[in-house]
């Protein structure tokens, strides 16, 4: 049975210059010139450098929307939530990685073409006498190595796959055989199934000592009790001194536990943060600054502009002229809107800042982390008078240059708890708390959860455990168990 609902819906829509400010925003220094540079090659119209005095008196007041009925859009960014409007296709490089970096000039650096990690492996092999039934199983196998350097697929799987998908027909043996090859390949464990045996390839690389010999026996025979650092049943299992034993976990600990990604081929070059500000302290007070490379010098076009007025001026308007002329203003009106979207891209920048700086005055003038305040991005909205969406496109994705470091803004953000007095606490200043206290326990007697939960309401902070462990978590700092040193 169909049946008809009336639903009324108030929505509000944001034109394409909205989302297109939205996008400004959000952008960090290094890809906000990258889009600068590429708006300025797409549009004619728009020319970088100071525009002449006397060019922008006489084209000041110029109206284009004198050409056609159309009408232009005012940007109004203030109150909207825009991220519906903002697809994962449209997501910037800047959220799933670092590319906050300097200009291409300061990152010129001559490398040799890198080599890929695979390749390597591949060139290693032909230094093998091999047939070619067993150079096909070899890389085979090297292709199934991940980039942390494992193969993490059982021999039965491997051969049936290298059955149907390569047409591959060969034994159990014969894989098993292929893949001591590969164990003798640099780096060392490369191609181990688990840690287990990653870390017994690398300790049979190295030269035989009785610490050595030990930590093979270990990791052989007692890998569970050493992962859970059960050292006192190492210590009777063995008949060994405290220091011997220390000697071989030592050993043990040098060991790459991800051989693949040690290699160079692998890594990323590290590219320089560009802080988007920078907050100094001049005589007792804190003075903010906007990168100048977010403030670029851009005017719109003398020859475009005249060659409107000389339509204007015109009594024979063809309609070639008229398409002409309807191509002029689209860019004279795409040009004067980009120079505006950035003036307010600027603004925006400025004052989101300018309201975290002042909020977290404190911290900023001696760099005590214990200092940060509570913070969420509503705070700063209402401050500013900018919607939520508008402050985290701002917080999430720029740096700023202070006495004590550059920091990513979205880092001065927290929840609040509160403290035996009833004030109101930042989570970081917790965070910060614990840290230092496990950093100070006794590594041969490390601090569990319940205990630490004890010491911080002892410091004033009533931290149920489960919340100790979840901020542990956090901070990757490991269980009271795994800190253990003997």
């Amino acid at each position: 049975m169909l049946k008809q609902f009336l639903n009324l819906k108030l929505s509000q829509k944001l034109s394409p210059q909205q989302i297109q400010l939205m996008k400004l925003i959000q952008l960090p220094t290094q890809a906000f010139e990258q889009r600068l540079l590429e708006e300025m090659n797409e549009n004619p119209a728009l020319e970088a450098g100071q525009e002449d005095e006397y060019e922008a008196d006489e084209f000041a007041n110029e109206d284009y929307d004198d050409y056609d009925d159309a009408e232009s859009d005012r940007i109004e960014a203030e109150d909207i939530n825009i991220d519906e409007y903002l697809s994962d296709d449209d997501t910037p490089d800047y959220k799933t990685q670092v590319n906050n970096y300097g200009d291409e000039e300061e990152r010129e650096t001559p490398f040799a073409s890198p080599i890929s990690f695979h390749q390597d492996l591949i060139n290693q092999l032909n230094t093998f006498i091999l047939n070619d039934e067993e150079r096909e199983i070899a890389e085979f196998l090297v292709g199934s190595i991940d980039d942390m350097g494992y193969i993490r697929r059982s021999i039965p799987d491997i051969v049936d796959d290298m059955a149907f998908t390569q047409g591959i027909y060969t034994d159990e043996a014969m894989v098993e055989k292929m893949l001591h090859v590969i164990h003798e390949l640099e780096p060392s464990g490369v191609g181990a199934r688990d840690l287990q045996e990653c870390l017994l390839l690398q300790l049979k690389h190295k030269t035989p000592t009785e610490y050595v010999d030990l930590a093979i026996d270990i990791i052989e025979n007692q890998f569970d009790a050493f992962t859970k650092k059960h050292y006192d049943k190492l210590l009777q299992k063995y008949s060994v001194s405290n220091e011997q034993l220390k000697k071989a976990i030592h050993e043990i600990e040098r060991l790459n536990p991800k051989p693949g990604g040690s290699f160079t081929g692998n890594n990323k070059v590290t590219e320089n943060v560009v802080p988007d500000f920078a907050i100094r302290i001049v005589d007792g007070e804190l003075e903010l600054t906007l990168n100048g490379r977010n403030a670029p010098s851009l005017h719109v076009s003398k020859d475009y502009q005249e060659m409107m007025q000389t339509y204007k001026d015109s009594r024979d308007k063809s309609t070639a002229q008229k398409d002409a002329v309807q191509f002029i203003k689209q860019k004279l009106d795409s040009a004067k809107w980009f120079i505006d979207a950035i003036r307010q891209r600027q603004e925006t920048l400025f004052v989101t800042m300018n309201a975290i700086m002042h909020y977290q005055e404190e911290f900023f003038l001696d760099g005590d982390e214990t200092k940060l305040k509570p913070m969420i991005l509503k705070d700063i909205a209402d401050m500013v008078g900018l919607d939520i969406s508008t402050i985290s496109r701002v917080a999430n994705s720029k740096y700023v240059e202070t006495p004590y470091g550059t920091k990513l803004i979205k880092e001065f953000f927290s929840e609040a708890m509160k403290n035996d007095q009833g004030e109101d606490v930042s989570t970081l200043e917790i965070k910060k708390i614990l840290k230092n206290t496990i950093e100070e326990e006794d590594k041969k007697k490390p601090l569990p959860d319940d205990q630490l939960a004890e010491i911080l309401k002892e410091k004033g902070y009533p931290i149920a455990r489960r919340t100790i462990a979840k901020y542990r978590e956090q901070l990757d700092i490991p269980v009271a168990r795994m800190r253990k040193k003997i």
